[in-house]
């Protein structure tokens, strides 16, 4: 999506500001994150079956690096980067959302390592060649993807990273069935959309390509709509890694993407 199709980038973002107020409202008080949580996603390893695993599997040691969370909404990331040991710069563009970011690093994050910068993930007030790595979880199908592009790699220093964890819809057939559900969240903006793979691509076209998996295929979504068994839950999603990794034809129908960009260069080294 760009903007020579959508309305004025100020519209576009205040439609997300009034979004994430809503989601804020929706979170019932802030508690540490559970120590289980924080050894979840300290080293998981390269054949998770969970997307978000699978990112923090490929963040790696950031010990000492400055690691933009890039759209960190309520800070959920943000204290799990910090308890990586690096240097977290949370941006985002909702004061409602980063009011409990706050919060959180308050009770999580040593606050020494952390940022809060409330601003435009199309404008990001950092100097050039200042971040080691952008991390993006579920904020880019919220964006203007040239303008975006431009910034993560702006901000990059040369050799630097980009994780990105993202909602996407490649199916022809799930495309067109999704309208047909009258089910709609109540934290969603008008501009927001899943995202097919030639608009990553063509974020992505500066950069190198690095690491790529999907996740997601429809019976997992529906298992956790059904509400059904942890123990379920779990072998449907060892079941669609399995089902991805050996039939190529079935990652059209994948609902997530997790992908790696590097900033050509030599490689960053870490900084205080």
């Amino acid at each position: 999506m760009t903007m020579s199709n959508q309305p004025s980038l100020g519209h576009w973002e205040e439609a997300e500001v009034a979004r994430s107020r809503v989601q804020a409202s929706l979170t019932r008080g802030v508690k540490p994150t559970a120590k289980r949580i924080l050894e979840r996603y300290a080293a998981p390893p390269a054949d998770t079956p969970y997307a978000l695993e699978y990112a923090y599997h490929l963040i790696g040691d950031v010990r000492a690096q400055t690691v933009l969370d890039y759209g960190c909404g309520d800070g959920r990331d943000t204290a799990l980067l910090a308890a990586r040991g690096a240097h977290v710069i949370a941006l985002d563009l909702s004061p409602d959302l980063l009011e409990i970011a706050r919060k959180r690093i308050a009770v999580d994050a040593p606050l020494a390592r952390v940022q809060i910068l409330c601003a435009s993930a199309h404008a990001v007030p950092l100097p050039d060649e200042s971040v080691d790595l952008v991390f993006g979880h579920a904020v880019l199908h919220h964006l203007d993807l040239t303008r975006s592009a431009a910034e993560v790699y702006r901000v990059l220093r040369p050799g630097g990273r980009a994780i990105f964890k993202e909602p996407m819809r490649e199916s022809r057939l799930i495309r067109a069935i999704r309208p047909l559900i009258p089910y709609r969240q109540p934290d969603i903006s008008p501009y927001e959309r899943p995202l097919r793979r030639a608009e990553i691509e063509e974020f992505g076209r500066q950069f190198e390509l690095g690491r790529v998996r999907m996740f997601g295929l429809p019976f997992v979504r529906a298992a956790e709509l059904l509400r059904t068994s942890k123990t379920i839950q779990d072998r449907s999603y060892a079941l669609d890694a399995r089902l991805i990794a050996r039939y190529q034809a079935l990652r059209t129908c994948a609902s997530i993407i997790v992908f790696e960009l590097h900033k050509p260069g030599p490689a960053a080294s870490p900084t205080s």
